[in-house]
């Protein structure tokens, strides 16, 4: 049910988690609010000791009604930060619920490319580096062949037919967020992207992807590690195996 006394200025909200974003919390947020598409924003700030939050509930008085700020009491992980927001956005009511990155390596011009595709009857929506070559800018080679080859991986490993099973740039329908179980998804770091993705894709939900261009961040610091692929790489093992004795509902002929 939607928040009392709360109504959404838009059908759509995109969840960004921030933490010691400061250089690039302003900006982005302004990018999409310039947006021709109407998205308001959900920050999920985890605490950040440069001031991040302090920025975004000065855009929050810029933009009444159109940003809103969860301020967490640490670093929880990316995918808490991402169940905690969904849950906040379907409690306000919003029918198209994304998520993206606050250091523009998404384009948030990308975001209504993605929106259009939910629309259009996709259930989620992955704005994808690898769907149409490898659109990857100003990364090292090293970790590019890195993130490709475990897409490439996880998709063989999983049988899921996505290019870019990693990433974190997605639209969701509402159906998609009110049916999956967001407090049995286990993974908490970029892992929590591919078991988002498998358990939409054996529910039957329809997943199609969209290409983008990635850009390697400019501003702040990348909280990008050795560990979250090797989370990624040999959690999907256990995934897979867990889905084998698991009966999973068919939203496939649901509207």
């Amino acid at each position: 049910m939607p928040a009392q006394n709360f109504k959404p200025s838009s059908d759509a909200a995109v969840i960004i988690p921030m933490y010691n974003e400061r250089e690039n919390a302003a900006a982005i947020i302004d990018a999409v609010m310039r947006l021709p598409r109407q998205v308001d924003i959900l920050v999920i700030d985890d605490n950040s000791p440069d001031g991040t939050a302090a920025i975004v509930r000065e855009k929050m008085a810029e933009y009444p009604g159109r940003v809103d700020l969860v301020e967490r009491a640490g670093k929880l992980g990316l995918g808490t930060a991402y169940i905690t927001g969904f849950k906040h956005c379907l409690e306000r009511g919003y029918d198209y619920i994304c998520e993206m990155d606050a250091d523009f390596s998404h384009n948030p011009e990308d975001l209504p490319k993605l929106l259009a595709r939910a629309e259009a009857g996709a259930d989620v929506v992955i704005g994808s580096r690898y769907v149409s070559g490898v659109n990857v800018v100003n990364w090292p080679m090293g970790r590019v062949l890195m993130s490709f080859y475990a897409s490439k991986y996880v998709r063989a490993v999983t049988g899921m037919p996505v290019h870019d099973t990693t990433a974190g740039f997605v639209c969701y329908r509402r159906r998609v967020l009110e049916a999956l179980p967001l407090d049995k998804i286990k993974f908490k770091g970029y892992a929590f992207q591919i078991e988002m993705k498998f358990t939409a894709y054996k529910y039957g939900f329809r997943v199609e992807e969209v290409p983008i261009i990635f850009i390697n961040r400019v501003l702040g610091t990348s909280k990008m590690n050795s560990g979250i692929f090797g989370e990624a790489v040999f959690g999907v093992i256990r995934l897979k195996w867990n889905s084998l004795f698991h009966k999973y509902p068919d939203y496939s002929k649901k509207s």
